[in-house]
């Protein structure tokens, strides 16, 4: 799958509130320091992981699922962090759940094509096998020599 820049660029710019399914409290985790970075990059991250609902991350407490996120909070993106067959019931939760639902991302490694075609039926921008992160970066200018920053800065370099 090949997306435009334009169009990555336009999905990002779009989007304000992102439930990151599959999110891990674990800060060495890729959906941790993914969730973080794009909630100090100003969007709203609600992190939904039944493991450690209640529990808070990113300035947001940890939701169960996504019928556990209020209509209110207005979530347009919805980043999976989970295996490719978990893809199906997560898409059918988010619909009965997210009305204001607009894109569905699902992370690097992670891809399925009866769903994404579901998704697109139902007029909903679906991007796979990529990361939020790495393409605001890469779109916004944030790369680092090293292609890559976390955010992470270590004393012992």
């Amino acid at each position: 799958m090949t997306y435009s820049d334009a169009f990555l660029r336009n999905v990002l710019h779009g989007t304000k509130t992102i439930a990151c399914v599959g999110v891990s409290p674990d800060p060495v985790r890729p959906s941790h320091f993914v969730g973080r970075y794009l909630s100090l990059k100003g969007y709203r991250v609600i992190p939904v992981n039944p493991k450690v609902a209640g529990t808070r991350l990113f300035g947001e407490t940890v939701v169960p699922d996504l019928a556990a996120i209020p209509a209110d909070a207005k979530v347009d993106m919805v980043d999976i962090f989970r295996k490719s067959d978990a893809v199906p019931q997560i898409l059918d939760e988010a619909l009965a759940h997210l009305p204001h639902l607009r894109t569905v991302w699902m992370q690097i490694g992670v891809e399925h094509a009866e769903a994404a075609a579901r998704a697109e039926a139902q007029g909903l921008t679906v991007i796979q096998n990529r990361c939020p992160k790495i393409e605001h970066q890469r779109l916004f200018g944030e790369l680092r020599k090293a292609g890559f920053n976390t955010g992470v800065i270590s004393s012992k370099l």
